[in-house]
């Protein structure tokens, strides 16, 4: 597939970008790097970020506050951090504060709790999206403002129904949404519909769909793409990072890249040819600084490591193996383990819940698979559950595989029956305006993760008799929720729900128990999802709940590759493997980038044993 090099241009750019997409595509390097260009051009740009575990100060190698900073090396780019944590406690207190002294602290701390979810931070992050488009004094020194993340297709369909508000506020008796106190939406109406006009203004705005050649991502920029579009937010372009070709045409490794990204693009082929889609290449490099931005939309190819092209390596060289066998690194990998050596330790009870957590794309799925494979060659019976579609793992597992249960939480399913209890209970003297407004709460993610977290206590439970092996878990919103169980129940009792099953009342007690419940965390050796699944470590950490170990997986380390750029690729690697073995995990095990797809129980048993001949070396 031919497609342009993404250029963005000061002379065709919209005053407001925002540039959304899946984690770990590459969304806050491309937008500095946009940035970069256009006040290259003579334009003075804000950069805003409100990602929580936002690299914009890594990137930028300059230290961020939630005020407008100059970037050294960049006259007219100015950067700022929007702390969506910070401000949803802001957003809480200015709920929250006129009622101290009021009600009982007990009331308040649940009403805390209600307010800690990611729909209340979604619509804090608003506010101060919202202040920056529709309070022209706050960005009136810059021509353009850019968004490193975007709002949700939810809070905007929310806040265009700011009609039904009156309405819904009569009807329903607690006055609340999965976003808190309707009041405070009501308070901020009028800038949330002008915000919400002026991202509708192909004149004004531009939604920049970032996505990598990999078809999880290229699914997840079409879903966005579809969302916004029906609200109205239509003015979009895709751009497809990471994409990949090799010279050295005797890599396995390289080769296996470059046709996996081919085959997701020509799946994607509709999608893609239905806006401006533009790429930009793998890069050898991390995206730091001034000058890494630079590389990363130069429509050059970067000098690699070596002196020598990929081409004069391959003519010149011996086999590529027994080259880099002669050129030892100088780096040292810190302690790690295979997959196998954590599964030999997490038998030994005999029994209990097994869970891969992490960010979406660093293989949950997969490591799942190849952990239940393994504890069924080692004659235990065992049930796997996952969220993922279910022809999907059946073709991970691609057959039978004995002692082996299989389930699928389906969370449209589970979410749909939990919204009719909801309308059902609730939704029957609302008109039809009321209604609307009620559904769309129930459309929220917050909806979703009780409705899920509800299935997944049922597939917990059947671990007091087997193994339960799970690619899927609640958030640590749910589980700090379930903690406060009297907001807990309010809650509940809010949206009109049954009495909750035994399992669900002793959840937080199993999952505390290190000896029933071990979580594997998931990531890449990257930045976001490594600082992702810090992230999700420090929600656990709150709830009290330890995991037991994490997994870097799809590593290139060892993969013996001739491409310069997968070499430089790797080396860049180094720094997060140390940092999750120093810095956040009690045990860590490394699963190699495997150039076929683990797919069988042979080539899943391969991988789980694939990391003992290098990680304890």
């Amino acid at each position: 597939m031919s497609l342009p090099l993404y250029q963005p241009s000061a002379a065709s750019t919209t005053r407001f970008l925002f540039f959304t997409g899946k984690g770990g595509v590459g969304k806050t390097s491309l937008s500095c790097a946009c940035a970069l260009r256009i006040v290259e051009a003579g334009r003075r740009v804000l950069l805003v970020s409100t990602d929580p575990a936002s690299n914009l100060d890594e990137v930028l190698e300059t230290t961020l506050t939630n005020a407008p900073t100059p970037i050294p090396g960049a006259p007219g780019l100015h950067a700022l951090n929007i702390n969506p944590v910070a401000a949803a406690a802001a957003y809480r207190e200015r709920l929250i504060g006129p009622m101290r002294g009021l009600l009982p602290e007990s009331a308040l701390r649940s009403m805390e709790e209600q307010l800690s979810g990611s729909c209340t931070v979604e619509i804090a992050a608003f506010d101060e999206f919202s202040g920056l488009i529709g309070n022209p004094a706050a960005t009136h020194a810059y021509d353009h403002v850019i968004f490193d993340t975007a709002p949700t297709g939810h809070t905007l369909r929310l806040i265009s129904l700011a009609k039904a508000w009156d309405q819904f506020l009569n009807q329903n008796t607690s006055g609340t949404s999965c976003l808190g106190p309707l009041a405070g939406l009501e308070m901020q109406r009028a800038i949330y519909e002008a915000t919400v006009t002026t991202l509708a203004d192909a004149a004004l705005t531009t939604l920049v769909l970032v996505s990598r050649p990999q078809a999880a991502a290229l699914r997840e920029a079409q879903r966005t793409s579809n969302e916004l579009r029906a609200i109205g937010v239509a003015n979009q372009c895709l751009v497809i990072n990471g994409t990949f070709e090799t010279d050295c045409a005797y890599d396995v490794t390289a080769f296996a890249l470059q046709q996996r990204g081919a085959s997701a693009l020509k799946a994607a082929d509709e999608f893609i040819r239905s806006m401006p889609s533009y790429i930009v290449p793998l890069r050898p490099i991390n995206i730091l600084g001034i000058a890494g931005l630079r590389v990363l939309l130069s429509d050059v190819a970067q000098a690699h490591t070596e002196t020598a092209g990929p081409r004069d390596i391959i003519q010149a060289a011996p086999p590529q193996r027994e080259r880099l066998h002669a050129q030892p690194t100088v780096w040292t990998p810190p302690a790690m383990e295979s997959l196998e050596s954590l599964v030999s330790s997490l038998e030994q009870q005999g029994h209990g819940v097994i869970m891969t957590m992490g960010k979406g794309g660093v293989g949950k799925t997969t490591v799942a698979a190849a952990i239940a494979v393994l504890l069924a060659q080692r004659g235990h019976t065992f049930h796997l559950s996952t969220t993922d579609p279910a022809a999907h793992l059946a073709q991970t597992l691609h057959g039978q595989v004995p002692g082996l249960t299989l389930s699928r939480i389906d969370p449209a399913a589970e979410t749909a029956a939990y919204q009719g209890e909801v309308m059902q209970a609730q939704g029957g003297e609302m008109d039809a305006a009321g209604r609307a407004l009620l559904e769309e709460d129930l459309r929220s993610p917050c909806t979703e993760e009780i409705a899920v977290f509800r299935a997944f206590a049922r597939e917990v439970g059947q671990g007091t008799q087997r193994f339960v092996v799970l690619d899927t878990a609640p958030t640590g919103h749910t589980l700090l929720l379930l903690d406060a169980s009297a907001a807990y129940q309010r809650e509940l009792q809010r949206q009109a729900r049954s009495t909750q099953p035994e399992e669900v009342l002793h959840l937080l007690d199993r999952l505390r128990d290190p000896a029933f419940t071990h979580i594997l965390l998931v990531t890449l050796p990257e930045a976001t999802p490594v600082h992702e699944a810090a992230a999700l470590q420090a929600d656990l950490r709150r709830a009290r709940i330890e995991p037991f170990a994490w997994v870097i997986n799809q590593s290139l380390l060892h993969s013996g590759t001739c491409d310069p750029l997968l070499q430089s690729r790797e080396a860049a690697e180094h720094r997060y493997m140390e940092e999750v073995v120093e810095q956040h995990a009690h045990r860590t095990a490394w699963l190699p980038w495997q150039p076929e797809e683990p797919v069988g129980p042979a080539a899943l048993a391969k991988l789980a044993t694939s990391g003992a001949k290098h990680a304890l070396a």
